[in-house]
């Protein structure tokens, strides 16, 4: 479905980018790119220039938004998806107006990630 989809995880829990990974891999996308914290997500997706992004809101050094608006000033056209758990409506707010194209909550299910894949990628596979 989504093979030739570059995508970067951006969350500072190895579970978390295990479970998306997984779940990406089994969508068809096989270049994955992983940052543990914010300024990790920046610098790679500057060198790799990735179709999507997910990232956690919550992460050391550099948070979700701020990764947002610096990665949204180097290319307008980033789509990023925040995946954040409850209890963060304000930073929601925040992250979207920073220019982040949708939401997923935490715990997410695989079926709406392999979505977000599928429309990105044509929704023809």
């Amino acid at each position: 479905m989504g093979n030739s989809i570059k995508v970067l995880i951006g969350d500072d829990s190895a579970l978390m980018r295990k479970s998306l990974r997984d779940i990406l891999q089994e969508a068809g996308c096989n270049e994955i790119f992983e940052a543990t914290n914010g300024q990790e997500a920046i610098d790679i997706y500057k060198k790799e220039n990735p179709d999507i992004v997910f990232l956690d809101i919550v992460m050391p050094l550099c948070d979700g938004i701020e990764a947002t608006q610096q990665i949204c000033k180097h290319d307008s056209n980033a789509h990023i998806i925040i995946v954040s758990s409850v209890g963060t409506q304000s930073l929601l707010k925040n992250a979207i107006q920073s220019g982040a194209k949708d939401f997923i909550q935490k715990p997410f299910k695989s079926e709406l990630i392999k979505k977000v894949i599928y429309e990105l990628s044509g929704g023809n596979n």
